[in-house]
């Protein structure tokens, strides 16, 4: 797709003779930075979500051998306490026997010195276990607490999405029947706007209804500076029927109506430019059959996805 708009816009600047070549090579970078942006993105979306599994898989993990080295450490307390009332037992015997020959005494401090050694040896394999379990106990609590406010950090954005579109269908409700949609997955915000609100056929020049709907998107964009916006333009499977020189094909022409739908955007200042990235999918992610003219309507349309930047949940995963 980049060398088929690459040799367009070439097309483009050759025809024209308006855009010098500099330009074109900034044009083209940008666009190929800001598809870079857009996959990093998405491998870092994906990347979490790897993360999370493997931490919840890490924290059974924890929980199987914590739960293992306490019932070991309650079979050497028992084995202890067993020890500890022979001892007792032997010591009472001891008492009765010092009236008997030396030999038989000398046999019965014999055991005992070995029972007391065994005792040892059992206290110090206690207090050992102990300590391990005190350790894996830690390890295995500060792994729950990054786990949970990872959770909550991801529950958070989630909230934050849905907070923004709620606040997207109210500002733009009057636009809503006209072509125009909001809603909420995977994460993200979607907002779709069919051609008939945007755009005259084979044009990328926004109408004035669709100037004020891009306008009233912008403004709640510009309160919400943490979200990064890909704007997706999309076509049906018809071919150009334009003038050629300006537009080579669908692909052509959907990547200027996003850009379009990003040169609204822009004129509001309120908002990060570097956020906004532009896209043309043409034909190839259609949301309906192109064989009816209710289906190629919906599949002429711009996609406007709201996403959340998880730079600090990148820097928390880093860090474990």
């Amino acid at each position: 797709m980049i060398k088929r708009v690459s040799i367009a816009l070439l097309v483009l600047a050759l025809s024209s003779s308006c855009v010098s070549k500099k330009v074109y090579n900034d044009l083209e970078n940008k666009f190929a930075n800001q598809k870079k942006e857009n996959r990093k993105l998405a491998d870092d979306n994906e990347e979490l979500t790897k993360a999370k599994n493997q931490l919840e898989l890490d924290q059974s993990s924890l929980q199987k051998e914590y739960d293992k080295l306490k019932a070991e450490r309650d079979k050497l307390l028992a084995d202890y306490t067993a020890s500890n009332n022979n001892l007792k037992n032997l010591e009472n015997s001891y008492s009765a026997l010092e009236k008997n020959s030396d030999d038989a005494l000398k046999t019965n401090m014999d055991k005992n010195r070995e029972l007391l050694a065994q005792l040892e040896a059992k206290e110090k394999a206690l207090a050992a276990e102990q300590e391990r379990l005190n350790k894996l106990m830690a390890d295995f609590q500060e792994r729950s607490n990054r786990v949970a406010e990872l959770e909550g950090m991801i529950s958070s954005k989630e909230a934050a999405m849905k907070k923004l579109k709620e606040t997207l269908s109210k500002a733009l409700n009057a636009f809503e029947g006209k072509g125009l949609t909001v809603e909420q997955k995977n994460g993200k915000v979607y907002v779709s706007m069919e051609n008939k609100l945007l755009f005259q056929t084979g044009s990328w020049a926004v109408g004035s209804e669709g100037k004020k709907a891009v306008t009233e998107l912008g403004k709640v964009l510009a309160d919400n500076p943490d979200i990064s916006v890909l704007i997706e333009g999309h076509t049906d499977n018809d071919k150009f029927a334009g003038a050629m020189g300006q537009i080579e094909n669908n692909w052509d022409l959907s990547t200027k109506r996003a850009t379009a739908i990003v040169g609204i955007l822009a004129e509001n200042k309120a908002i990060n430019k570097q956020n906004l990235t532009a896209a043309g999918r043409g034909e190839y992610s259609p949301l309906a059959a192109n064989d009816s003219a209710e289906g190629k309507a919906k599949n002429r349309r711009i996609e406007i996805i709201l996403t959340p930047k998880l730079d600090e949940i990148s820097k928390m995963l880093n860090e474990l």
